[in-house]
């Protein structure tokens, strides 16, 4: 049962237990590319400088509920202005900084943000969507002075709640638009505490955990199973820029790290390079994740002496159901997730709405057990109770993801029942690329659809009804239009040229047939190639 009222509450007392531990961690890479110091802050002074930022945050005019954007990529500053905005009651808004100018403006004008705080080359950016948005906020730059909001600062009687927001994180829509998850301080708190007390393969001690990850932190598992894991446990984080395939294992041996997280992308790449006499020469004793290809798992945790404990959560679940492969026999090569906690009540459901009570595949329904079904979940979709009450449609939370239970009551993945693109992680909404796609004058009809690909496990296929010339030059225009206006990772990998969509009797694009043409149009003539043009858009 978490006593503490929030995340700002829970890192005081870790303060006090462990003050001289180091908290966050940053190696001389991470340093280079961001141009900022390298080495360890203990908890006091990260402490220190959250104060130092409450006191600015406060002074500006910043009030309990207001809701700031900030981009800062993967700086380790970020866990820092959380924890400072926390303390006031305000809710951050993590950016993703591949997002192009669409989607910043989309996030401006639905958040209703009062500031952004960002990375000076993001300025700019963040001004556009001010304005586009027309919700125009202000924005300042990491490390300068913040404007003034409000002439008087808060009042010190801000006491805060387990149930009030702390932040909201947005994800794909499956049906329009991305959804702002609201996400209690209970959430993260529930998350903390799961991971400090999961035990088994992934038990963590209080005896100085280094955890290293290279995901997102504007992403949840960062926010929620690395950082508030590592508070729970007085452990230290090492966040990297991103995940650098050729120099993971020195990071890894750099950080000391005794854990590390990873996305299913991470093993096949690491699998395709050449083996080293250094392979297993670090001092990490599980990594914790999920995706990665069966046919890997044990040829993996052979070659580089780790366990990979795979698990299932999503943001809306947090804490408050989570799947993990954390015991034996943990079913390698099988894509199992293991078992589900006894905290957790969960049904699979058939197409017409019966629960399957043996072996065939159904969509995974889930909910906390006891008297608050909800409890360690989203608290709601951000001015969509329509899609927050659906989501919650019988009691359950409807995943949207195709799992078979077997004989011993473990869990498998088969597949997604939402229209949703996963690629290296990230989760890519169809109709969100095609509503973008759509606003280029010579398209005419757009459907999107995912490929298998051998190391991203998903890559975005557009079938696009075009009347000008049916070219590879054609086709790499349309991605070029695409990357200015949304996250390089989401334009299409491959373009393949049509007539005419598969629609339904009532019009609408028949998802299941697309998927089907789109594996027989891969080595069609019309189809092109566009994936090189697929690169992490640089910032001058």
């Amino acid at each position: 049962m978490n006593t503490e009222r929030s995340i700002y509450d829970v890192f005081g007392k870790a303060v006090l237990k462990w003050p001289d531990r180091p908290f966050l961690n940053v190696l001389p890479e991470t340093a280079g590319i961001y141009g900022i110091g390298a080495g360890e802050i203990t908890y006091k002074q990260a402490y220190a400088q959250i104060k130092d930022a409450v006191t600015s945050y406060n002074a500006a005019g910043l009030r309990a509920g207001d809701r700031v954007l900030v981009l800062m990529e993967n700086r380790p500053a970020f866990f820092l202005h959380w924890i400072a905005l926390n303390a006031l009651g305000v809710v951050i808004v993590p950016i993703n900084p591949d997002l192009q100018s669409s989607e910043l403006e989309y996030i401006g004008w639905h958040a209703e943000p009062v500031l952004a705080v960002c990375i000076d080359a993001r300025r700019p950016d963040l001004e556009r969507a001010a304005q586009d948005s027309e919700q125009h906020f202000p924005v300042a730059v990491l490390g300068e002075e913040l404007p003034v909001l409000n002439e008087t600062c808060a009042k010190d009687d801000y006491v805060a709640k387990q149930g009030d927001p702390a932040a909201m994180l947005y994800t794909s829509g499956t049906t329009g638009s991305p959804k702002g998850c609201v996400l209690s301080n209970l959430y993260f708190l529930e998350a903390g505490h799961w991971y400090a007390n999961a035990g088994g393969i992934c038990s963590l001690s209080e005896d100085g955990e280094r955890m290293i990850t290279p995901l997102p932190i504007f992403h949840m598992n960062a926010m929620t199973y690395s950082a508030m894991a590592m508070i729970a446990v007085g452990g230290c984080l090492t966040v990297l820029d991103r995940f650098h395939p050729r120099s993971w294992w020195q990071n890894v041996r750099d950080a000391n790290a005794t854990c590390l997280h990873y996305l299913g992308v991470m093993p096949s790449i690491l699998m395709s390079m050449p083996n080293a006499p250094e392979d297993k020469a670090h001092s990490a004793r599980f990594g914790f994740g999920a995706g990665i290809d069966a046919k890997l798992h044990i040829p993996f945790e052979e070659r580089f002496d780790i366990p990979l404990v795979e698990a299932w959560a999503m943001t809306e679940t947090g804490a408050g159901s989570v799947i993990a492969a954390n015991t034996e026999p943990r079913k390698r090569g099988m894509s199992c997730l293991g078992h589900p906690g006894p905290e957790m009540d969960v049904c699979i459901m058939g197409d017409d709405g019966t629960p399957i009570e043996g072996t065939e595949p159904g969509e995974l329904l889930v909910r906390r057990k006891g008297s608050s079904p909800r409890a360690g979940f989203f608290s709601s979709y951000f001015k969509d109770e329509a899609a927050t009450l659906e989501a919650w449609e019988g009691g359950w939370f409807h995943t949207g993801d195709i799992v078979r239970r077997d004989t011993d009551g473990d869990f498998f993945f088969v597949d997604r029942k939402k229209n949703v693109i996963r690629r290296s992680g990230e989760n890519i909404a169809a109709v969100d690329v095609e509503s973008v796609l759509m606003q280029h004058p010579d398209i005419e009809a757009v459907a999107v659809c995912p490929v298998p690909d051998p190391i991203r496990e998903n890559e975005v296929f557009a079938s696009i009804v075009w009347r000008k010339d049916k070219t590879q030059a054609q086709a790499e225009e349309i991605v070029r239009w695409g990357l200015e206006r949304m996250a390089y990772y989401k334009v299409p990998g491959f373009i393949s040229f049509s007539n005419a969509l598969p629609l339904t009797s009532t019009q609408k694009i028949h998802r299941a047939t697309l998927k089907q043409q789109a594996l027989e149009l891969l080595d069609n003539s019309m189809t092109f190639n566009t994936t090189h043009l697929k690169r992490r858009q640089l910032v001058s």
